[in-house]
């Protein structure tokens, strides 16, 4: 294909119908192609800790890197930029042009279904590694997407909750990270929010589409909806929504046609809206990114070599108090304990979720380690804490011996006979119209169905189970649509009859129904099938279309004190144990909120269990966000280890092992519990209002909330450990400004004798001011590497934006003349140096 492309050429040859087409997706995740005017179709992927490329189901193995708030403890910038160019390399090799990443909404809430998506609770740490992850995605010629604008921050009522949130909250805190992306790194798209902000869905609000992002901060990019996230026609054209997605049009199409014979709408409005998006067109033929190849995907050392760094540098030692950390070689006996060990957790759930290249877990990346100094390990589970039972997928085959299941479909509903046992269960039934294999028992047909198959279908899946241990086993099923599960022919799981609305499969599934299966052999091959149909959810009117999802999961069902029992023996056995808990896709996703802060099941007894049995233990958190710890006192070490991607479990082991010194500091505050987070009164449903959420807590969000109250949290913003020690001294600030432009420079020492990295963080205080303003707020930050012996001396520029706050009175950014108290610290927490800069002007400014 060409790489040049005029847009004003091509936008002259479009009929009215082509700018109608052209205004909606083709399909899930391609734009429409308009060939009389060399328009091709460009491809999107949904990011943004992977690139899925364009299945669920099937879908093409990709890399995985660490979830965002991973990417934000890491306080790296430049590490920020090098998982956004090698992301652009997995975009190339998936033949995608946009990626449907950087996630910036803030985590108002521990509770945020989607928290871990974004980089942190502080606007300006959000907006700097969303600044860097952009501008090294877009090096390769790949598009970000910025999302969710706006106050997307919460996933119950997610498509039509009105947040309600004063202007100085949104300008200072919920807009405040797209304003600085924007400024530094220029996305060429921008991702509406489904909800609605103060009334009016954001898909619709000419005042954030129009009036903020093109004419007050310059945005010259095009702005997409949310997946099925316009829900009017002529308003969303009229406030600058470009292009509806995904594709067929639910609100454009014909409905536009008939806007325009109205003259609701005008030629010159599809005009607007569709050279936007013939620009990212032009953007896509530039980048020299293939268009209709077969998916492929990076797996080379360079991109191992990324992805063990990021999970490395996500990683937060959070306590250290008997120095167990890093283990030594004096170690002889490990025992590695908890649910998140033997399973690598790599992301969270919903559409940031891929299929893995490989995955290290825990377990395994802490036996190759322990191998290297001829160290023992033992393992246990201890507490299962599954909200759905783990995936049978390494215990299911075909009848060739060969790992998977085959899935056969139907378009006309079968004999009578198929979702039921009798009388004639085993008779034949006519030949499938399309059948294919997989090797997952999680299958969400949304794509990658031939054809053939109609959208109202009926499905077989069967396959051969052979267990692994001898007992009783828990067998578990959840689906889109309705189905039943056999065993050697008979009926196990009946979700056919009126079963019950669940939230799985972006909340169109049933409630994960379990049963229990007595004396299982191992070694033994048993018969397995689900019989699905679809066609309750076409009636039901669903907003996704699919041919119909399910998930099968399994386990040996183990008597839980027998197991918290063994877990404690295996404790007292050794010299060490490592503690690995903490939560998984399915209880970390988008689609829902979490109900609670509390770690799942039986995992705080265990921890209590295994700290009375060893105290030297290691405890491990592998969470998305933060978790209650009501055993904090008793566990003397503690690392948060945030969900890895590929590579956590060497990554795990690296920092466990003294291999690297860990750096990470939490990007979100830890609060003792629930009740002490700032937007506890307001919530999800908790305060909910004839369809709106009151952002209560106005600017004082994380941080800014706990040090207005004085109230002590578990762990501040900005907090992490380091195997060594360090110093800081020396500190110099501009002493006045007339611009609003200062530097801070300072010296820091690694007093310690090992190599280390530290974050020096420098907050702003406003020592009077107008209206009320936090008690500090991060306005700059960098990440020093030091060996040990070693000073140096680093210098951080700031300007107007670190003195400034929004006057919505006035409805301009302000910067009051006078004195600012300049803190420099190790986290919000640990002052270290303080200092002072003088603005001996008033600013005020709009735009960026």
């Amino acid at each position: 294909m060409a790489t040049e492309f005029n847009v004003e050429a091509a936008l002259a040859k479009l009929t009215v119908s082509d700018k109608i087409r052209l205004l909606t997706g083709l399909g899930w995740w391609n734009t429409e192609p308009v060939s009389q005017a060399g328009v091709p179709s460009i491809k999107l992927s949904d990011g943004p800790n992977g690139v899925r490329g364009s299945f669920f189901f099937n879908g093409t193995p990709s890399s995985c890197f660490p979830c965002s708030t991973g990417l934000g403890s890491s306080f790296d910038v430049d590490l920020a930029r090098r998982v956004g160019e090698a992301l652009g390399d997995e975009a190339r090799a998936k033949g995608v042009h946009v990626l449907l990443a950087p996630t910036v909404n803030t985590q108002r809430s521990p509770l945020g279904g989607r928290g871990f998506e974004s980089f942190a609770e502080d606007p300006h740490l959000n907006g700097m590694i969303a600044s860097a992850y952009i501008n090294g995605l877009q090096s390769k010629g790949i598009s970000a997407t910025i999302k969710h604008f706006v106050a997307n921050d919460q996933e119950f009522q997610r498509f039509s909750i009105s947040s309600e949130v004063s202007e100085r909250a949104l300008r200072e805190i919920y807009l405040k990270p797209f304003q600085i992306a924007i400024k530094n790194s220029k996305p060429w798209a921008v991702m509406s929010a489904y909800n609605r902000v103060n009334g009016l869905h954001v898909s619709e609000s000419k005042y954030f589409l129009d009036d903020i992002l093109r004419k007050e901060w310059g945005f010259d990019g095009m702005i997409m909806s949310d997946w099925i996230g316009v829900y009017s026609t002529s308003e969303s054209i009229k406030a600058g929504l470009d292009l509806e997605m995904p594709g067929p049009s639910v609100m454009r199409g014909k409905a536009l046609g008939r806007a325009l014979v109205a003259e609701k709408i005008f030629e010159s409005d599809l005009d607007a809206r569709a050279r936007k998006v013939l620009e990212l067109v032009k953007k896509g033929i530039e980048s020299g990114v293939p268009f209709d190849v077969e998916e492929g995907f990076v797996d080379t050392p360079e991109q191992r070599q990324v992805l063990r760094k990021a999970a490395q540098d996500a990683i937060v030692l959070l306590k250290n108090e008997k120095k167990l950390l890093p283990l030594s070689n004096q170690v002889k006996k490990i025992a590695v304990i908890g649910p998140n060990a033997a399973i690598a957790m790599t992301s969270g759930g919903g559409s940031a979720r891929l299929l893995s290249t490989y995955a290290v877990s825990p377990l395994e990346g802490i036996q190759a380690a322990a191998g290297e100094i001829g160290a023992e390990v033992t393992y246990t589970i201890g507490a299962t804490t599954h909200k759905y039972l783990p995936l049978l997928n390494s215990l299911i085959q075909l009848a060739d011996k060969t790992p998977g299941a085959l899935i056969e479909f139907w378009n006309e509903g079968p004999a009578s006979d198929f979702m039921n046992t009798a009388p004639n269960f085993s008779a034949s039934l006519a030949g499938p119209v399309w059948s294919t294999t997989t090797q997952s028992t999680e299958c969400f047909m949304m794509d990658h169905i031939d054809e053939k198959v109609n959208y109202t279908c009926w499905l077989k899946f069967s396959t051969t189970f052979i267990p692994d241990e001898n007992g009783d086993w828990e067998l578990s099923l959840n689906v889109a649509g309705k189905a039943n599960l056999f065993l050697d022919k008979k009926l196990v799981i009946d979700l056919s009859t009126n079963p019950e609305q669940g939230d799985s499969f972006f909340a169109l599934g049933t409630v994960d129904l379990k049963a229990v299966i007595p004396g299982l052999k191992a070694g033994q091959s048993y018969e397995l099938e689900i019989r699905l149909t679809n066609t309750d959810l076409a009636q039901r009117g669903s907003p996704f279309k699919t041919w119909g999802g399910l998930r099968l999961g399994g386990a040996r069902k183990v008597d839980p004190q027998a197991e918290l029992a063994h877990a404690a023996q295996l404790a007292k056995q050794a010299d060490v144990v490592v503690l690995i808990i903490g939560l998984n896709h399915d209880l970390e996703s988008e689609g829902f909120d979490r109900p609670h802060m509390d770690l799942p099941g039986l995992t705080d007894n265990l921890v209590f269990e295994v700290l009375k049995a060893n105290p030297n233990t290691i405890v491990v958190n592998q969470t998305g966000t933060p978790v209650t710890m009501p055993w904090i006192l008793e566990a003397n070490t503690l690392v948060q280890a945030f969900f890895g991607g590929n590579e956590l479990g060497n990554a795990l082991a690296d920092v466990l092992f003294g291999k690297v010194n860990p750096s990470g500091k939490l990007p979100l505050t830890f609060p003792r519990r629930l009740e002490d987070s700032p937007a506890y009164p307001s919530y999800g449903d908790k305060g909910q209002e004839l369809g709106k959420i009151l952002y209560n807590e106005g600017i004082f969000v994380g941080y800014r909330s706990y040090e207005i109250r004085n109230l002590a949290p578990l762990f501040p913003f900005g907090f992490g450990l380091s195997y060594t020690s360090f110093e800081y001294s020396d500190l110099k600030t501009s002493t006045t400004s007339d611009d609003g432009k200062f530097s801070v420079t300072l010296k820091v020492t690694n007093t310690g004798n090992i190599s280390g990295q530290e974050i020096v963080q420098v907050y702003i205080s406003d020592d009077q001011s107008s209206l009320p303003r936090p008690v500090k707020e991060l306005k700059a930050f960098t990440k020093v590497s030091l060996a040990g012996g070693e000073n140096k001396v680093v210098t951080l520029d700031l300007d107007r934006e670190a003195l400034g706050f929004y006057d919505d009175r006035a409805g301009h950014w302000i910067a009051e003349k006078g004195v600012f108290t300049v803190h420099v610290a190790a986290s919000s927490s640990d002052l270290k140096l303080k200092g002072a800069v003088e603005l001996r002007k008033t600013l005020t400014w709009n735009g960026l």
